[in-house]
C-alpha cells in the first residue's frame, strides 16, 4: 500500500474512533436532557459520521479489484448519508414542525436519490452527483430565517 493510502486509512480510522466517542457523548447528553428527539437525531448523526469514516478507512485500505470498487460505492454513499445526518439534529431538534419536517424530507430524499444514482449510474452522471451535493448543501438557505430565530447568531458561529 502506498504512503498516501496508508495515511488515509489510519487518519480515517482515527476519525471513526473520534466520531464514535463524540456520538456516544452526544447521545448521553441527549438522554440526560430527557429529550427523545435529541437522542434519535444525535444517534442518526453519530451513526452516519462513524459510517463515513469507517467506510473510507476500509476503502483506502483495500487492494485494487472488485472489492475495492464495492467499498468505493459504500464510501461515496456514506457522503450522502453524512450530509443528511448532519441536517437531522437541526431539522428534528431545532426546527421540528413544518420547517423541520420539510427540510428533513427533502434532504433525506436527495440523499436517497444520490445513493441510487451512485449505485446505478455513477460513471454516466457525475454531473448529477454534483447537482445533488450542491442542492443538499443549499437546502438550509431556505430556512435560514427560522433557524436564525431559533438558534440566534451564536448558533451560526
Amino acid at each position: 500500500m502506498e504512503l498516501g493510502e496508508r495515511f488515509n486509512t489510519y487518519s480515517h480510522l482515527f476519525g471513526a474512533i473520534l466520531a464514535l466517542i463524540g456520538g456516544v457523548v452526544l447521545i448521553v447528553l441527549g438522554a440526560l436532557s430527557g429529550d427523545a428527539w435529541k437522542i434519535v437525531s444525535f444517534s442518526i448523526y453519530g451513526a452516519t459520521l462513524v459510517l463515513l469514516y469507517s467506510s473510507s478507512a476500509l476503502y483506502h485500505n483495500a487492494r485494487k479489484g472488485r472489492f475495492k470498487l464495492i467499498l468505493r460505492k459504500l464510501d461515496h454513499n456514506a457522503i450522502y448519508l453524512l450530509i443528511a445526518g448532519s441536517y437531522t439534529p437541526f431539522t428534528l431538534v431545532s426546527l421540528r414542525g413544518p420547517w423541520g419536517w420539510s427540510l428533513f424530507g427533502v434532504v433525506w430524499g436527495l440523499a436517497l436519490l444520490g445513493m441510487f444514482q451512485e449505485l446505478w449510474f455513477a460513471k454516466k452522471s457525475r454531473w448529477l452527483s454534483m447537482v445533488i451535493y450542491i442542492l443538499m448543501g443549499w437546502v438550509a438557505a431556505v430556512a435560514v430565517m427560522p433557524l436564525l430565530e431559533i438558534l440566534g447568531w451564536p448558533g451560526f458561529g
